[in-house]
């Protein structure tokens, strides 16, 4: 398939998506100032730059596009059809870059949780979950976890 614009249309385009601030990451902030809880925002001093740190309860959130970091099973994941292998690899470096926070993350004690785009596209996201989730001791988890066509509920550990 061609693509319908230019190549300096595209590039434009594609350097308007934002990686801080996102709608999905705005619902999940404000969720939990609603309820309480107090944060920071892209920590500079951690692996990752988490979206969401909490440092009182040592877990560090990362709310992900599932296209750009190809969450498993999703309907958002796809592939481009032009410049295939230039996608592959920008998709396998952003894959191998989070489980590089990841890891580093972990070893240096902190809880994880990745929030996937999908599970916050809804008109009222069920996020009931999360406090008790902020507030226990799961060491890796993500949320929506999608086994066939079934969301999951609550987070799962990965």
């Amino acid at each position: 398939m061609i693509d319908i614009v230019d190549t300096q249309t595209r590039s434009r385009m594609m350097s308007g998506i934002r990686s801080k601030n996102t709608k999905p990451e705005i619902i999940v902030r404000k969720f939990l100032h609603a309820n309480g809880f107090r944060y920071r925002l892209h920590d500079k001093k951690l692996p990752g730059r988490p979206d969401i740190v909490l440092p009182k309860y040592n877990l560090a959130i990362f709310v992900h596009g599932c296209f750009w970091h190809r969450h498993t099973g999703c309907r958002l994941v796809s592939q481009p059809n032009q410049n295939q292998q230039k996608w592959e690899e920008k998709f396998k470096q952003n894959i191998d870059r989070d489980k590089k926070h990841i890891a580093a993350l972990s070893s240096a004690g902190w809880r994880i949780l990745i929030i996937w785009e999908c599970g916050l596209r809804k008109a009222n996201p069920d996020l009931l979950w999360l406090p008790e989730f902020v507030k226990g001791h799961q060491k890796l988890s993500e949320w929506p976890c999608i086994n066939g066509e079934k969301e999951a509920e609550a987070p799962f550990l990965i």
